[in-house]
């Protein structure tokens, strides 16, 4: 993790912090969210959390945060979007120095209790060139992230790539990923949610699992028959058992048969009559005549003559017994032929409804044969009617006979196919449950395959084992620089560990105190831990005229707590390493000039670059890579605002810590604040826009409701420099201000006594501000100051960011 701290996002459970989050808190005026810079200054009263925030920043340079805690939480985001919890408090990587009440109870006892030392720490030592130049030739080595040189340079770009090449392969998986669990969980497409497939349970691993086995040589997809066929068993119900189909039983052998043998019998009449015989048609007229007229008339119902008295022993002679038996034969095999053609359509009944859809085309395929071989077999039937009813005509005479075609063998083996799809119906019906299983299961897998092949499954797969090889080398060439640096900074130590020098900390704290306090009878003294043995350690004490110092007052607690600080800079572990500084308000209990002295102290020791002899060449280093400042005091904040690089809006952010009740929030300071260097010049600026609003803006009303304080208090200050030998009651700043203008006079006077004042005139907190005269007398007061003193005025127009070339011209054109 690398870079500069962005914002906290969060803080819960501590102190003044119950619920504060940075994105709904910490935004400037076009409503985006503002984030921590290289330096930032943080203005706050007493008890509104400013420790609560330095105490986050020591968590992370210690790893450990306070136990009175109940549960606290935060979160802080570096530069890059990566991010430390109280969890994971040593994640970050940096090197973090905070000054706080905690820095202090740890390292310098002596203040909170006269019975304990000050922790000593060691800085680089004297006489030691030669470690020196090997030092600075290894850190020169090492280089800087903060242009991407040397080692750490080489080593960042590898992070860097390293970094880039896993979001690529994160991002290629998360783009995969998220295709799957749309086709396996997303609402109203995904496979979970397709009733079809009928799984109550789908998520990404058993698509994985259906990819894989749709992906085998083995699987072949769906036809589009088979798909239909699929979706026709998934809509079936089980169906009641089917009977079997009785058989036909067809007589159509033995019709054949009887009828070859009455079609083609020889017989004799008795005595025939030729005639008769040469016409059958006008033979079977007689015969059906005959049954008209015997025994019933004596004359001819066709002529009207007399029948002969031996007519009818003539016809008995020609129309014997056995042609009468032969008739009463063929009549009646006609009637067996008439029934078995009555009979035959119910042979083959088939009720399409009682089969499972899947048989259908068999139905069909079996019902079409029935049909074409029931026709074969009705025209046989009629064919051999023909042939009997051809020879009742003529029952004299014997006719030739050949079977027609009988189909009977046809049919029944429609009957026999017709049975087997009853059969299997029956049994699919045992079996529809499982079977339909296998249709869900195997129309889902075509589903996954379909799905596998439109996004190219493959392809992608071979893409993230691609970009996953690429990250497996960005992190091998990350862990061999990371294993470079960490050797040479290992180097580093052991070397500066041979330099170091802890009594040379208490000399780098003395020559704070005396040469920017002046303090020269208080000091810091290092003693040896074990007297005459310098290799046991030293420790701390603050001695005052060469005497150990009890009593201390807490101003100078708070002098020597901060030098000691500012020398621990640079010790050994610190020094070169551009860390993160917090520095939470250091001058309690200071007055005016130690405020200054700290400020320069910062200026000197923090803010200014360090110069650094290499090669013969003489090079700036900055100290730090960034820097907080908290304080409650504005003199000490107007100070801060003179640090390089702080009025640098790139560079600089200002903040402010406000605490509501028993809550405090975080959020940009304030332009008042921030860009004012005194109460004076925010005044004249509220006259200013008091006197250049529109009058119709709503966003304006806020000047001119406040604008009686507001002139009230500046004219009261102005005019205190302005005529300081006012000394009478009676002599009125505001009319020599005004001079001859007796209105102007009387009309500020009005606004300021009475919009600056409810007591007495409480109607007046009851009516509208009258607009038009605040900015006339805004106005008034802006044209005098630059009548009476033009450079003035365009130094106040400079101070509140305007230009007196703008704003400035001739006092008939304010």
């Amino acid at each position: 993790m690398a870079g500069e701290i962005r914002k906290i996002d969060l803080i819960r459970g501590m102190a003044v912090f119950r619920d504060f989050h940075w994105a709904s808190s910490v935004r400037d005026g076009g409503n985006n969210i503002a984030e921590f810079k290289r330096i930032n200054i943080l203005y706050g009263r007493n008890y509104s959390g400013k420790t609560t925030l330095s105490r986050i920043f020591r968590a992370l340079e210690t790893d450990s945060i306070s136990e009175k805690y109940g549960s606290p939480e935060f979160q802080v985001t570096f530069e890059g979007g990566s991010t430390v919890t109280e969890d994971s408090l040593g994640s970050h990587g940096q090197v973090i120095r905070v000054f706080n009440e905690d820095f202090i109870k740890e390292n310098l006892r002596f203040i909170v209790d006269d019975e304990h030392t000050i922790n000593s720490f060691a800085i680089l030592g004297e006489d030691n060139t030669r470690l020196e130049d090997e030092i600075t030739m290894l850190e020169a080595e090492l280089g800087s992230e903060e242009d991407m040189s040397g080692l750490l340079g080489g080593l960042q770009g590898a992070e860097q790539k390293l970094a880039t090449a896993r979001k690529a392969h994160d991002d290629k998986v998360s783009e995969l990923e998220e295709k799957l669990r749309d086709k396996s969980n997303k609402p109203g497409s995904g496979i979970k949610h397709n009733r079809l497939f009928g799984v109550a349970i789908y998520n990404v691993p058993k698509l994985k699992e259906d990819i894989s086995s749709v992906s085998r040589d083995s699987y072949s997809p769906l036809t589009d028959d088979q798909i239909g066929e699929f979706h026709n068993i998934l809509r079936e119900d089980p169906k009641p058992e089917i009977p079997e189909l009785s058989p036909f039983n067809l007589q159509y052998s033995t019709i054949a048969i009887k009828a070859h043998e009455l079609v083609t019998k020889k017989i004799q009449a008795s005595a025939p009559i030729q005639e008769l015989l040469n016409d059958a048609a006008l033979a079977a007229w007689v015969r059906a005549g005959r049954g008209h007229h015997e025994g019933e008339r004596d004359v001819c119902a066709f002529c009207g003559n007399s029948l002969p008295s031996d007519l009818w022993d003539k016809l008995d002679n020609h129309f014997n017994q056995e042609s009468e038996v032969l008739r009463g034969d063929i009549d009646s095999l006609l009637k067996s032929i008439e029934h078995e053609r009555a009979q035959f359509p119910d042979k083959f009944r088939i009720k399409i409804s009682d089969f499972y859809s899947k048989f259908s085309t068999e139905l069909d395929s079996v019902a079409n044969q029935y049909s074409t071989q029931s026709a074969i077999y009705l025209n046989g039937l009629d064919a051999i009617e023909q042939k009997l009813n051809d020879r009742k005509i003529d029952i004299f005479n014997s006719l030739e006979f050949e079977a027609p075609p009988s189909a009977v063998d046809e049919l029944n083996a429609a009957r026999a196919i017709l049975e087997g799809i009853r059969v299997k119906s029956n049994q699919l019906t045992a079996s529809l449950s499982a079977i339909q299983s296998e249709a869900r299961a195997d129309l889902r897998l075509n589903e996954v395959y379909t799905f596998k092949s439109a996004i190219k499954y493959e392809n992608e797969c071979k893409a993230i084992d691609s970009l996953f090889v690429i990250v497996g080398e960005a992190e091998a060439t990350r862990n061999s620089a990371r294993i470079t640096v960490n050797s040479k900074r290992a180097k580093i130590v052991e070397l500066k560990a041979q330099l170091k020098d802890e009594s040379k900390g208490a000399e780098r704290v003395n020559d704070y105190l005396n040469n920017f306090f002046g303090h020269q009878f208080l000091s810091l003294k290092a003693v040896e831990t074990t007297p005459g043995d310098s290799s046991t350690g030293y420790r701390f004490e603050v001695t005052r005229d060469d005497k150990k110092a009890f009593h201390l007052s807490e101003g100078e607690c708070s002098l020597i707590a901060f030098c000691y600080f500012i020398a621990k800079l640079e010790d050994i572990d610190t020094k070169g390493n551009q860390p993160i500084i917090w520095i939470d308000d250091p001058i309690s209990s200071l007055d005016s000039n130690h405020i200054f002295f700290v400020y320069s102290l910062i200026n000197a020791k923090i803010v200014t670059p360090e110069l650094i002899a290499n090669d013969g060449e003489t090079t700036e280093r900055e100290r730090f890579k960034q820097l907080f400042m908290s304080t409650h005091n504005l003199d000490f904040l107007k100070y801060l605002k003179r640090l390089p690089g702080a009025s640098n809006k790139s560079k600089s952010q200002y903040f402010i810590i406000a605490r509501t009740e028993k809550a405090s929030i975080i959020s940009l300071m304030p332009r008042y604040l921030k860009d004012y260097v005194t109460e004076f010049n925010f005044l004249f600026h509220q006259i200013f826009k008091c006197a250049n609003a529109q009058v119709l803006s709503e966003d304006d009303y806020g000047c001119y409701y406040n604008f009686g304080n507001n002139a009230r208090k500046f004219l009261e200050a102005f005019l205190y420099y302005k005529f300081p030998n006012a000394v009478e009651e009676k002599d009125t700043k505001l009319a020599r201000f005004f001079g001859d203008d007796a209105l102007a006079t009387s009309l500020t006077e009005r606004i300021n006594n009475e919009y600056s004042h409810l007591a007495g005139m409480f109607e007046r907190s009851i009516q509208p501000i009258d607009v038009p005269e605040m900015r006339s007398v805004a106005r008034l007061i802006l044209r005098k100051i630059q009548e009476k003193d033009q450079d003035q005025y365009a130094a106040l127009l400079q101070s509140i960011g305007e230009s007196y070339e703008l704003h400035g011209g001739t006092p008939e054109q304010l």
